[in-house]
Formats: structure tokens, sequence, C-alpha cells
């Protein structure tokens, strides 16, 4: 066997015609489509036509070329078998040996913003896939290209055996098929969409590898970080990183735990993470107090933590941060002298993320979590609540300044893992109780953590309390004001005896759980 005839035809022409020049030196007959035979043509490289070998024009628009039996049964014929033979034989049919194919750009389409939906339609390659397809099935006797970063070693393999070895072209055609399938997958995804049917019978989703991480959770589990196609800006997935060692699969999870927080605050605001929950969240008139009240929250769960900021990092929040060991920090961009300030630090991982859109967190999204045999697939919580919503239920109202810290409880324990109670004062969190398998240990622990700074102090609970226990430990603390959803059949429990303390509570009438 030997590559003696090649079917090009790509809509990203990098490198071909480097590619395709050293081929037909080594004497492989290049075909070619359309546009890709105008540039092969332009640049000296001999071409023959589709049509040349379908002996049928290209018509509606270049939408029918290769759909062809001249073309898929070069492609598809078992070469050892010899009623394929005779039949190429009589009919006059060659082979093809080489397939290089890269698809119409739909994803890039896609992302276009208010792309039309005809637009979106027209960048669906049917010849395309079918063409890869086909070779890659036939993968015994055809060697199939679809990503320009093979086309080194497919010429160096022809070049030293005149063909490409059985184990390049199971590789190959595996890359195909994951491909093809990738590509129908966010055609799937756009349609289902589009149609309003975003939770379809059949849910098929596609990410692309960004890297392969050194484990994962514990150093005995394989880990890679992938990334969704079409993926926002002020994602983890797209943030650059400055310095640093590389991210491991622990530092992923709670450095997009710590993202999702501090995009919940349009003021400065900065959220220090340690397992997924955040021991430390402020807000200030500026990033330095931000992260000052962050740090004060919590300065010894901080330690070895994950830092994010909403607002550039500045010199002086910089010596600040410099002060004690962090994992990384997470921020829209640093100054060159936070830089230089940082970077000092060996193994502290800066990430800059660009603007971060505090906005962008309403537009829900789904979240995919797998199970063993399967997966559940939910919408993100991105529900945010205004004071004019708050369904105040006890005889005094919040004060102007217990309903801002109010507010500020709400938007951090949506993120804390259930149960979860948090407290809050002064624009920072004094106490965070997470994960707890009953309400009342998690105010216990929220309550000791906060220590004097409870009296006074708000409590967020992202579920209703079952019953007036969890009250009774907040008043006794010198809890000042609650939010809750409500909805528990004992509320009037809860407000009997607030009311009796004198303690102002909401509902929202939302639950946060999150497991």
């Amino acid at each position: 066997m030997s590559i003696k005839r090649a079917l090009v035809s790509v809509s990203d022409k990098t490198g071909i015609v480097d590619f395709c020049r050293e081929l037909s030196q080594m004497g492989v007959e290049i075909i070619s489509t359309g546009g890709t035979s105008s540039l092969l043509s332009k640049e000296g490289v001999p071409v023959i036509g589709i049509s040349d070998v379908t002996g049928f024009p290209e018509i509606m628009d270049g939408r029918v070329k290769t759909l062809h039996p001249a073309v898929h049964s070069g492609l598809l014929a078992v070469r050892d078998n010899e009623e394929h033979t005779r039949q190429m034989e009589e009919l006059g049919l060659g082979y093809i040996d080489l397939v290089v194919v890269n698809l119409y750009p739909f994803q890039e389409t896609i992302a276009k913003p208010d792309v039309a939906y005809e637009d979106a339609i027209e960048n669906i390659d049917i010849g395309g896939p079918t063409m890869l397809r086909s070779a890659a099935k036939n993968h015994t006797f055809v060697s199939v290209v679809v990503d320009a970063s093979d086309y080194s070693q497919v010429l160096e393999e022809v070049r030293n055996d005149g063909d490409t070895t059985l184990e390049t072209r199971k590789r190959l055609a595996a890359k195909v098929f994951r491909h093809t399938a990738a590509y129908d997958a966010l055609i799937s995804d756009y349609l289902s969409n589009v149609n309003g049917d975003p939770l379809p019978e059949r849910l098929t989703v596609t990410y692309e590898k960004l890297q392969d991480l050194r484990y994962g959770e514990n150093p005995h589990q394989q880990a890679a970080f992938y990334r969704k196609p079409l993926a926002a800006q002020d994602t983890l997935t797209t943030a650059e990183q400055l310095h640093g060692k590389e991210l491991s699969y622990n530092n992923i999870n709670d450095a997009n735990a710590a993202l999702q927080i501090v995009k919940e605050f349009e003021e400065p605001a900065v959220v220090a993470v340690k397992h997924m929950n955040p021991c430390g969240v402020g807000i200030g008139a500026s990033i330095y107090e931000a992260y000052s009240k962050a740090y004060a929250a919590d300065p010894t769960s901080i330690f070895g933590g994950i830092v994010a900021a909403n607002r550039i990092i500045d010199s002086d929040t910089a010596g600040k941060l410099s002060e004690i060991f962090l994992e990384i920090v997470l921020a829209p961009d640093f100054t060159q002298e936070a830089l230089d300030i940082l970077t000092k630090k060996k193994n502290i991982r800066l990430l800059k993320t660009g603007e971060l859109n505090a906005a962008r967190k309403r537009e829900s999204q789904f979240v995919v979590t797998s199970i063993d045999g399967g997966m559940i697939v939910q919408q993100s919580d991105v529900h945010s609540i205004e004071a004019s919503e708050l369904n105040v239920v006890t005889d005094r109202a919040p004060s102007e300044e217990e309903l801002k810290q109010l507010l500020f409880g709400w938007k951090v324990v949506k993120h804390v893992k259930s149960n979860a109670i948090v407290l809050a004062a002064n624009d920072m969190t004094v106490g965070v109780g997470a994960g707890q398998m009953n309400r009342v240990g998690a105010a216990k622990i929220a309550i000791e953590q906060a220590g004097e700074q409870a009296k006074g102090a708000i409590l967020a609970s992202d579920a209703f309390f079952p019953m007036g226990d969890t009250l009774e430990l907040a008043a006794k603390a010198g809890i000042t004001a609650v939010i809750q959803p409500g909805g528990s059949i004992k509320d009037e429990e809860s407000i009997k005896v607030a009311n009796e303390y004198g303690i102002a509570m909401v509902f929202t009438g939302v639950r946060h759980f999150k497991h």
C-alpha cells in the first residue's frame, strides 16, 4: 500500500498549501474542491478538480459536490475484497488513499453576536462529515486528517514509507469521530435552544481539552481540564495565567467557586475560598478595603486559599496579599507594580480573568453533574433578589443598615454548601457554617466562628428553619436580623421567637440549596 491519491477540502486553510505541495512533490495526486482548489492552483500546486473525478459539476452553490459514488466508492472500498475490487474496475473508479478535510465554521458562526438563523444553518457542513466518516470507517486502507497539527506526522510517514502506519490511521480515525461528534453536538445544542428545548430526549455535550492535570482530587486519580465551546470570556476556562505553577484539579474547583461568588457583586469585592466554600467575603470602597475585610473575616482559613477580586489588583492590595501564603489570586487584571510584588512568590498562581460581568450571572445556563451510570442536568442558580421583593414577617422591620447586610449575606449564602448559615456585619462575613447535616449545627459553627462579632450581625440561611431552635440560638448570640426563604409548616414558630427577641426577619420565597 502507498498513498497515491488525496482528496483535500478545507475551510481552515492554515498550512494546507505547504502540506499539499510536499505531497505533490512525492508523487501524490491532489483532488480538491472550490476555494481549496483555487488556492492550490494559485500557489502552483498541481490539482484536479472534483468535477473531473465525478464527471458532474458542483451545483447549488457548492452544496452538492462530493456526495457522489466516484468519491465514496474510492473511500469505502475494502481493498482486499475481490468483489469490491471487481466493481471498482468495472466502473472505472479510482481509490482515494488520503482525505484531508476540516468543516464549515459552524462554531465560529454561532459565536457571532446576533447571528442570523439562516447563516447558522448555511454553515452546517454535510459533505465534509460524510467524507470524514467514510474515510475513518475504512481506516484500514485510508488515512484521514481533520487537524492541521497532524500534517507533519503524516508527511514524515509518507516520506519514509510511502504510507502512514496502521497505528497512525487508527489514531486519526478516532480523532475524526470525536470531531464529527462534537460538531453535531454543537448543531443539536444550537437547534434545541432555538426551538426552546434545552432538555431534549437525548443530550449530547462536547468539551475541548485545555490541559492534562497532574492528578484529580487525590494523586491516584487521573484528571484533565476541559472547556465548553463558546464559553463566556469572564469564566475560569478563558482566564490567562500570568504566573505560577500549573493549576491542579482542586485549584480549579476552588477558583471557579470563588469566581462565581465575586461575580455576585457590583461594588469592589473580594472572596476567599477553601474547599469550595467561602471563608471570607468583603466589599468596600476600594479593592484594598474589600480584601482587608475578606482577610479579617477568617485570618486562619484564608491561609493556603484562593482569592478572587472583581477589580484590578493594585500595589497596595498586592502588598497585603503577599503577606500570607495563597494558592491563587484571580482578578480582572494586575497593575505592573502589583505583578512585581506578587511574582516574587514563586508558587502563587496569578490568573487574569478580564472584566467580570456581574450582570451576566443572571443568564441561566445548564449544569451537568455526573453520577454513577449517568448524569443529572439542571438550570444554574442565577436567582437574585432586590430589597423591594423581601417579605417582612416580624413586628420589627430591618433598619436600612440591616437590610444592606441581609442582601449581602443572601448573595454569599447562595454559594455555601448546604446546610448553610452565613453571619455578616459591616460589609463582610463574620461566620460561615457549611455543609452540615442539620441547620442548628451550621448555625453553631457560624456563631462560634464569629464570636463577639455575632452581636449586631445578621444571619442568612439558605433554606427555611424547620423549627424555632435556630432562631433561639441566633437571639442568644446577639443577632439582630435574619433572611431566609420561609415556607416551613412551622414558620409561625420561628416568627414568634424572632418577635420575642426583637429580631427583624424577612422571607425571600426562594431556597438556595447547594449540594
